[in-house]
């Protein structure tokens, strides 16, 4: 590898090492020792089954949040949608789930997960075709969609929500996805299931998308240089459309670790931040689909791991060290790529 890709490759793992050193300033702070909270983080979460299972459970989510990110980045469109995106799409599959719920698995978990793609794509596809149509910006379109989601969801489960919950009814058996400890038992207790294997199918999609389709070439081109993909004969709006629908169906597809892999419902919250945690995801990996996969299972691993520590530190320290690596992967991609540009 030349040095110079070498170098650009390294930009997350100096942005992750600055990170874990500015952690360990703040546990200095507090007085404990940071080699011992460190130590304990990775055995709590490499060291057994279980913890195994819950960090590859919280990264799960976060592999398509990612992806659902990164797909947006790639052409120039930043999607903060995904939180939206995922609550809408899970709370239609669990309906489906739950009203079908009689159909056998071959036709109710392809035909669930169909809901919740679609789902997503159609409302990612909102901001882009406003954006197209009209070149209002996909930032505030997609954050003010947050919040329509999570009304429109909220009002919505008024009527299908079990009594005195916010849930709904649990999807049929043949939705649901099985755990992965049936094939793994280090893994027994933890919730981690076959949709981790859908979001590397997934990952690997994109990427076949991103790098040996024409679709995803108009994408990059897109991305890198819109008057000059435009002038090249890459049709502008339409392609920012089918860039924010395909970001939207990966993030549909985000809600299903939990609606069909974890409770087998879907409940107001479950999502606790995942889709702005994607954002961190898609820059820390750099846009790419394994980089993605990569991020991903590092912060279901930190997620795991505060949890895991916090009798001896705040649980603070987590969104703190998350907050520095969004942070210096910025910063460090600037100052790297900087470098490189002096070392071609």
């Amino acid at each position: 590898m030349k040095p110079r890709t070498l170098l650009l490759a390294s930009a997350p793992l100096i942005a992750v090492a600055l990170a874990l050193a500015a952690g360990a300033a703040f546990i200095l702070a507090i007085g404990e020792d940071p080699l011992g909270i460190y130590a304990l983080m990775l055995y709590q979460t490499f060291g057994t089954g279980y913890g195994i299972g819950q960090a590859l459970f919280k990264a799960t989510p976060l592999i398509f949040c990612g992806l659902a990110v990164a797909v947006g980045f790639r052409a120039g469109l930043f999607n903060i949608g995904v939180e939206g995106q995922l609550t809408v799409a899970a709370f239609a599959a669990a309906l489906a789930g739950a009203g079908l719920a009689h159909q056998p698995a071959v036709l109710l978990l392809p035909l669930t997960l169909l809901v919740a793609m679609v789902v997503g794509a159609a409302w990612g596809a909102v901001p882009g075709v406003l954006k197209a149509r009209f070149g209002a910006h996909e930032v505030i379109n997609t954050i003010m969609l947050n919040f329509i989601a999570a009304a429109l969801v909220s009002y919505l489960g008024r009527s299908v929500f079990q009594p005195a919950t916010v849930r709904t009814a649990e999807v049929g058996a043949g939705a649901m996805l099985p755990r992965l400890d049936m094939w793994w038992p280090a893994l027994r207790g933890s919730p981690a299931n076959v949709s981790l294997a859908i979001g590397l199918l997934a990952a690997f999609a994109v990427g076949v998308l991103l790098f040996r389709t024409r679709l995803g070439y108009e994408l990059r081109a897109l991305g890198l240089n819109a008057p000059a993909a435009q002038y090249g004969g890459v049709p502008l709006g339409v392609t920012q459309v089918k860039a924010m629908a395909i970001s939207g169906a990966l993030a549909g597809l985000a809600g299903m670790n939990f609606v069909l892999g974890y409770k087998h419902f879907f409940e107001l919250g479950f999502s606790a931040g995942a889709g702005f945690l994607g954002i961190a995801v898609a820059l820390l990996g750099r846009n790419h689909p394994a980089g993605v996969v990569l991020a991903a299972l590092f912060f279901g691993a930190l997620s795991y791991g505060g949890l895991a520590i916090n009798q001896r530190v705040p649980k603070e320290l987590v969104d703190v060290l998350q907050a520095i690596v969004i942070l210096l992967a910025i910063c460090v991609q600037q100052v790297v790529e900087r470098a490189a540009r002096r070392m071609a």
